[in-house]
């Protein structure tokens, strides 16, 4: 019904404009919203006091000119003007309770929106595959696939995808940590290197390599030893540097076994371990094919063609400060390298080749520093950058009994992403990620994602869901639920609670639209806990299964709707809508 209220008024200022009153510059969108107070009408609009400057009127004389030219509807109640200008408008009984009737007319389709024809690409968890997935990647995770199905919702084609880091100094590392744990494991005595990856999972994947390869790999190791220098935080890159470059030395062509025995292997356990948070990839892209293909060379080509990079010092760089950067940035270093920046540039031009009308990066918040390159590399490739899209998520600190639960990626004791899970389950952990802005800091309180009580804003939507479910179980000894005769009833039920209801149900696109565009799905969540809270005090004020079957069925038919609701939005969130609790 907003949109045909919009649609009214638009009309009436298509008039004004045809007249020659109103000038295609001075006119301004029509906002049409609901009304909090029912005693203000059902909607409301601002359009007479965002034209009356343009039309020389006081607000109050050109509300009331629209209002005389505004088309009858047959829905529409009244009309009337308040304050200083403002509209208010008033809908028959039939029409409050049309979004209950649409709601279940379209079912699991209510609330999603018409193809839009945009194809958008969104990108997100990326992690590293150095080590298990911990709980700072579960926020990512559960925000990037929350925004994909709420975009793809809104009618826009979605394509996700997940950057697999497989070149580069951090995967030297960790084939050379898990090369050294081997070694300790054949009993070479070796003091484990400042800079390694830490953790069981290291040994895990030491002691696989001995059982599929035995000694075979086993090396003489005074050339590692002889490597070593002296401890200190300051010489950590050193220190792990000369490791990888005597392991590399040592196995030859064999460096690729335990490197790609760990790649695999954890990547593996990345993959499964987001399909059981029910997080899938359309596609998963391999960083070192850039390399391998070609991709990376041909990029910097394109910005040396440009006049982008120039060298200096033995390094090739690129001209960000150009593009607002702080400083400009190391493309190949002096021994012929590429940097971790050279492959972004390369993805940020395959991603562009593939046609995508909006890249959207959902990185953590640590990478803040790295949009302004990003968006330079894009303008220098000669891309709209403002076809990029990057969003921030902050990191998620994890409370038991009121303490902070200690984690630290280095030492290895850092809580996995799947020990959350076990713990807290995957609905609690859906939820909990994505009901605040992703730009905060979330506190994640573990007692209150696994108590059942309405504090935890999760248990109490399930709830309202499993409970309309146990209602109509209960028709099981009474006539049947005729769902055209709640639906012919519906305007004669009384109480405000379900005109609430049935308006907070016709909100649910549009708060669907709002969440996608403006890529924050924790207003998705806002909407449900608050529909939630409108059917719980309903249903503990109202008899739902009264003797007379016309009242009976339209109070089952609201309940319904709300059911239907809740299953829809749950969904989206990647969360379950219960049966029983």
């Amino acid at each position: 019904m907003k949109e045909q209220i919009t649609s009214l008024f638009e009309a009436v200022l298509d008039q004004l404009m045809a007249r020659g009153q109103l000038t295609e510059d001075a006119r301004r969108p029509v906002h049409v919203e609901a009304t909090r107070d029912p005693a203000h009408g059902d909607f409301a609009t601002n359009v007479a006091l965002l034209h009356a400057k343009a039309l020389g009127l006081a607000p109050r004389q050109l509300a009331e000119q629209l209002v005389n030219q505004l088309p009858n509807h047959p829905q529409i109640a009244g009309v009337e003007i308040a304050g200083p200008g403002f509209i208010n408008i008033r809908l028959k009984a039939d029409a409050l309770v049309q979004p209950i009737k649409d709601c279940l007319t379209q079912g699991s389709g209510y609330g999603r929106g018409e193809s839009t024809g945009r194809r958008v690409q969104v990108e997100y968890v990326s992690a590293n595959p150095t080590g298990p997935l911990h709980v700072g990647h579960g926020r990512g995770a559960a925000y990037g696939a929350t925004l994909s199905n709420l975009l793809s919702a809104a009618g826009h084609t979605v394509e996700t995808e997940y950057y697999v880091n497989d070149a580069g100094r951090q995967m030297s590392i960790l084939g050379a940590s898990v090369y050294i744990r081997y070694l300790e494991a054949l009993g070479h005595p070796l003091q484990f290197p400042l800079g390694g990856y830490q953790g069981a999972y290291i040994q895990d994947l030491a002691a696989e390599l001995i059982h599929t390869h035995g000694e075979s790999l086993e090396r003489p190791i005074a050339s590692l030893t002889s490597q070593l220098v002296a401890d200190g935080e300051e010489t950590k890159d050193a220190h792990i540097d000369s490791w990888i470059q005597a392991i590399k030395h040592a196995l030859g062509e064999d460096w690729r076994v335990p490197f790609d025995l760990a790649l695999t292997r954890i990547q593996d356990d990345i993959r499964d371990d987001l399909g059981e948070f029910g997080v899938t990839f359309s596609q998963w892209f391999s960083e070192a094919s850039l390399v391998s293909s070609g991709a990376i060379a041909d990029a910097l080509a394109t910005l040396e063609a440009g006049g982008h990079l120039y060298q200096h010092k033995g390094a090739l760089w690129f001209r960000s400060t150009a593009y607002g950067d702080d400083k400009d940035r190391v493309v190949q270093r002096d021994n012929g390298e590429y940097t971790y920046f050279a492959s972004d540039i390369a993805y940020i031009a395959n991603k562009f080749s593939r046609g995508y009308d909006e890249l959207i990066y959902v990185w953590g918040a640590d990478h803040h520093g790295y949009i302004t390159r990003v968006k330079a590399a894009a303008s220098a490739l000669g891309y709209d950058p403002d076809r990029l899209t990057i969003r921030l998520v902050q990191f998620a600190i994890l409370y038991r009994g009121g303490e902070r639960v200690q984690m630290s990626t280095r030492s290895g004791s850092f809580v996995t992403l799947r020990e959350l899970r076990e713990e807290v389950g995957v609905d609690a952990c859906r939820y909990f990620y994505v009901m605040r802005k992703a730009d905060q800091h979330l506190d994640f309180d573990l007692d209150l994602a696994t108590s059942q009580s309405k504090d935890n804003p999760v248990y109490y939507i399930q709830y309202a869901h499993a409970r309309i479910c146990r209602v109509l179980e209960g028709l099981q000894d009474q006539p049947s639920f005729d769902l055209t005769r709640g639906l012919t009833h519906l305007a004669s039920i009384e109480g405000q609670e379900v005109l609430d209801i049935a308006q907070q149900i016709g909100q649910f696109k549009e708060t669907l639209g709002r969440a996608a565009d403006s890529l924050e799905p924790h207003l998705l969540c806002y909407y449900l806990q608050e529909l939630a809270a409108s059917f719980h005090r309903w249903y503990n004020g109202t008899r739902l299964l009264v003797d007379d079957l016309a009242q009976r069925d339209a109070r089952l038919t609201v309940a319904q709707a709300v059911r239907q609701v809740l299953a829809n939005g749950l969904s989206l969130l990647g969360v379950s809508a219960p049966e029983a609790m």
